[in-house]
């Protein structure tokens, strides 16, 4: 059994779809919450690896959708300062194992790093279902309107605003 460290945004329901995944596949699943966790530029930093900045960013989040934030043209050093000051830019989820750590939850990638076959016949079929998924987005697709209660995936960040 690995230990995952977990920086999620609580209630998104696909975090909560990658969390039981890991968790069928016998991983310790250690969660926090992206918004609240005392970010430092250089901790942040880490877990982004030699990704272009373009992948950092959580295409859903509001103000990416809104336009008010093209991640095309923001260098490193603004990203990470936009993103300690909004943290709903910050993709996810935040993995680290270890020393490693990842942003966002590519399965193959994921599943050749730690594992993510189930450890339980009883956990298989919802394993497998669960792998075939796009767990990268937002659960109910990337162009769409809806607004979930408090603490949901699409909850345009008023409880993190307030």
């Amino acid at each position: 059994m690995t230990r995952v460290i977990f920086y999620e945004k609580p209630g998104c329901k696909n975090n909560t779809r990658q969390k039981v995944l890991l968790t069928a596949a016998g991983h310790e699943v250690v969660a926090y919450s992206l918004l609240t966790e005392p970010w430092t530029a250089e901790k942040l930093r880490s877990f982004f690896g030699n990704r272009p900045v373009i992948e950092w960013f959580n295409k859903a989040a509001p103000r990416i959708k809104s336009g008010e934030v093209n991640p095309e043209n923001i260098s490193a050093e603004n990203a990470l300062v936009m993103m300690l000051r909004d943290p709903l830019l910050i993709r996810r989820p935040l993995i680290q194992v270890g020393d490693k750590r990842e942003v966002g939850f590519d399965v193959e990638k994921i599943d050749a790093w730690i594992g993510l076959k189930a450890v339980d016949e009883s956990f298989k079929e919802m394993s497998e279902k669960l792998m075939q998924q796009d767990l990268q987005g937002c659960a109910n697709g990337h162009n769409h309107e809806h607004h979930h209660g408090q603490g949901g995936c699409k909850n345009h960040g008023q409880e993190h605003q307030n």
